[in-house]
């Protein structure tokens, strides 16, 4: 069984399924403002596929990796009607990075590609967790956190250092 049969069938396999669930239960799954992702997640497997089938050219990993990854996340916007495109807008220099490591990881190149990976994941781990912060922050008063931690962290003192006082060391 050749490599290229085996992924070609299993893409049929798998739209046919679709297409089959789409039928029976009704959802409107596979109208083109659902399935525009599309055109953006073949090509980028498509990238991964032909590196992997063959391991030459590990340069096709970059945009393999970023039309992947983005074509994921278009994928995902869409099925959930865009609610969720100010909090995922991290993914987009995240996927750059995705594409590079893979270059990094198959390629044998030098570890210097290793500081544009770490940039661009640390941009996007940054602006996650702020912006997870600011979704913590509209259910708790931040400015309460603080000294309820002082708070608990003096207790913590008060009572260790009083048990060791008690010759329970």
């Amino acid at each position: 069984m050749n490599k290229s049969g085996m992924f070609w069938g299993s893409i049929l396999i798998i739209a046919g399924a679709f297409l089959l669930v789409n039928n029976i239960a009704g959802w409107n799954i596979f109208g083109m403002e659902r399935l525009w992702p599309i055109f953006v997640l073949i090509p980028g497997l498509a990238f991964e596929f032909g590196y992997f089938s063959s391991k030459r050219n590990p340069g096709i990993l970059v945009p393999g990796g970023i039309l992947t990854t983005l074509g994921l996340l278009f994928f995902f916007e869409t099925f959930t009607n865009w609610h969720f495109a100010a909090y995922t807008w991290p993914v987009y220099p995240l996927a750059v990075a995705v594409g590079l490591f893979q270059l990094y990881l198959f390629s044998g190149r030098s570890r210097g590609l290793l500081v544009p990976v770490f940039i661009l994941t640390a941009v996007s781990g940054i602006a996650f967790t702020a912006m997870f912060i600011d979704i913590i922050e509209q259910w708790v008063n931040l400015s309460l956190v603080f000294p309820i931690l002082l708070i608990l962290v003096g207790l913590f003192v008060i009572f260790g250092s009083s048990k060791k006082s008690d010759g329970s060391e």
